[in-house]
């Protein structure tokens, strides 16, 4: 008996649409790194990127557990010297609520070709409104 392993055209990706307002950040950014890497199906493939679109929407209602919101620290270094820049995560929630929900998803996929394909599945936005109406996304309920 050989193994079944589904060729890319096979693959039929679905829109899902979730709603962050009340949720933990870590909870549904795992939830969303399940979905984005195909791993909540049965035809998941670690090689190949078998996985559905996944549409956040709500951004700015996200929960932070504990002194997170003062005390947890987003980095980025320019690669030049002196260039790191460090932000408080109530500072990164009120400029741009939706790389908070990015960066943690991103962290949680493969650091490598396929990774980079799978995050380009993921779309946050602010407030209720979406431009992928016509993807008619499936409303998901995570915890």
């Amino acid at each position: 008996m050989r193994t079944y392993f589904p060729k890319q055209g096979d693959i039929e990706p679905k829109w899902f649409i979730i709603d962050a307002e009340g949720k933990v950040l870590g909870r549904i950014s795992t939830e969303i790194a399940r979905i984005i890497s195909g791993k909540s199906k049965p035809t998941y493939t670690p090689f190949l990127d078998t996985g559905d679109h996944v549409i956040v929407i709500n951004a700015e209602k996200i929960v932070l557990t504990g002194k997170k919101e003062t005390d947890k620290i987003y980095r980025h270094h320019s690669l030049y010297p002196g260039g790191l820049s460090e932000k408080a995560a109530r500072f990164v929630r009120s400029d741009k609520p939706e790389s908070m929900i990015e960066r943690a998803v991103l962290g949680m996929l493969p650091k490598n070709k396929l990774g980079r394909k799978m995050i380009k599945k993921l779309k946050v936005y602010r407030g209720t409104v979406h431009p992928h109406e016509a993807q008619k996304p499936e409303r998901l309920e995570v915890a």
